[in-house]
């Protein structure tokens, strides 16, 4: 039985890296930072908690779609993990052949010993009576206090392209191809840089890349001696008793320190056919597939193509919601709804298979979803975007970056898009554009 304690550990900053600090002690750990986006007019401002994390499993699925509900029904406790994109194949006739150089499962939930969850004032931690005591959690914490913030220093970095520029120009006119003849609508394409050799603290990593990019839904996972940092911008989904929320991400734009041609990037973005297409593209296709679970009547877009600035780019984002079907469950939701469109295409399941064709690269983790799972079957997801992958066994370090292809897309433009929403994570590895 899950029993909680307040505890009051004063910098609240601090306090999150110690528990960062100590889930690389751990065999499992996942962490989730608002990082304090949990204001009014956020697109955080529905997530309950502004912190959550699990350190330690106390039991765990991996892999099989289909056991993860009957493993919550036996627990019936808060499940932390992640969901890869790979699972596409377990919910569709599809497959995934190209190399995968982080070699993460497929999908990992555990139920975690240790539950920090900070709500932005105050913190309270979970603990399992039948391994531990309020004192010996007291003690666990306590230990914290002699935990030295790690600093990795990062030499020089060599960047691996899995495309060439070339390479990447020739695909996305190939994509191109299949939009005229009518395949498809809309595919987001994706490659991958990878650094190898290269002996990271995944830890300092994290905060560096949080440091540079603060988003809402940022991520931490370390699983045995693979890790993933993410400074993801994107929710896929939350549950909230019946309600369901998805918060499509398409169209962006960069920042700029003077802030009068960053004001004229936000107002392009606002006002650009071409974003405003793609973003409404995906925003039915969410839609569609809420319905395939929702109330008749019930789904609807709360907001379309609203503007929200991050420290590294300007997004288009757009808001549905739906209230799930009575006699179903957070498992429907899901399945109804994975991978989410935003990180696809339409129609999915064609741009899925277009997908496996162009690109080079197995996704895993990334464009699959990290987050949490209540005992009342509530849960909330990110979309593994503007994330970091780490074998640390292998010594290699993978990210990718991509975006919607559409009848109006520029090869040559969508390139440039990808460098901007990789910029962040290449000043994490002091690497210039």
């Amino acid at each position: 039985m899950r029993k909680y304690i307040d505890i009051h550990p004063g910098d609240h900053t601090l306090f999150k890296q110690q528990v960062c600090q100590a889930s690389v002690n751990e065999g499992t750990g996942v962490i989730l930072d608002g990082n304090g986006f949990a204001s009014p007019h956020c697109i955080n401002s529905t997530r309950s908690y502004d912190f959550i994390a699990g350190l330690q499993s106390a039991g765990e699925c991996s892999n099989d779609l289909d056991q993860l509900y009957p493993f919550y029904e036996t627990q019936r406790d808060w499940l932390l993990g992640f969901l890869s994109y790979d699972l596409k194949n377990q919910l569709e006739d599809l497959s995934s052949n190209n190399p995968d150089r982080i070699e993460m499962p497929e999908m990992l939930f555990f139920r975690p010993r240790y539950l920090f969850l900070f709500d932005g004032q105050f913190w309270k931690v979970g603990y399992l009576d039948e391994y531990d005591t309020e004192a010996s959690v007291k003690e666990y914490i306590d230990d914290f206090k002699s935990i030295n913030i790690a600093e990795g220093e990062l030499g020089e970095v060599k960047l691996n392209h899995q495309l060439s520029h070339k390479e990447y120009l020739e695909a996305i006119e190939k994509v191109l191809w299949h939009i005229q003849r009518g395949d498809i609508y809309e595919l987001n394409y994706c490659m991958e840089f990878f650094i190898q050799d290269i002996d990271l603290t995944p830890q300092c990593v994290y905060h560096r890349l949080k440091a540079i990019s603060p988003t809402p839904f940022a991520s931490f996972i370390k699983h045995h001696d693979k890790y993933l940092m993410g400074a993801s911008p994107e929710r896929y989904i939350k549950k909230e008793d019946q309600r369901l929320i998805s918060q499509p991400i398409k169209g962006t734009s960069p920042r700029d320190k003077n802030p009068f041609i960053d004001k004229a990037n936000k107002q392009y973005l606002c006002n650009s056919e071409k974003e405003q297409a793609e973003n409404i593209m995906i925003t039915d296709l969410v839609r569609n597939d809420l319905s395939r679970v929702a109330q008749r009547g019930s789904v609807q877009v709360d907001e379309l193509c609203g503007i929200y600035s991050f420290k590294q780019v300007h997004q288009m984002i757009s808001t549905v919601s739906a209230q799930l079907k009575p006699g179903l469950n957070w498992m429907d939701a899901i399945k109804s709804s994975f991978p989410m469109g935003s990180m696809t295409g339409a129609p999915k399941i064609s741009a899925m298979q277009l997908i496996e064709k162009y690109e080079r690269s197995r996704r895993g983790v990334y464009s699959g979803a990290v987050g949490y799972i209540t005992p009342e079957g509530d849960f909330d997801f990110n979309v593994v975007i503007r994330s970091i992958l780490y074998n640390q066994k292998k010594q290699c370090a993978s990210f990718m970056v991509g975006g919607a292809i559409t009848n109006q897309s520029d090869p040559q433009k969508e390139y440039d898009e990808c460098l901007l929403k990789a910029s962040a994570i290449m000043k994490v590895f002091n690497i210039e554009r």
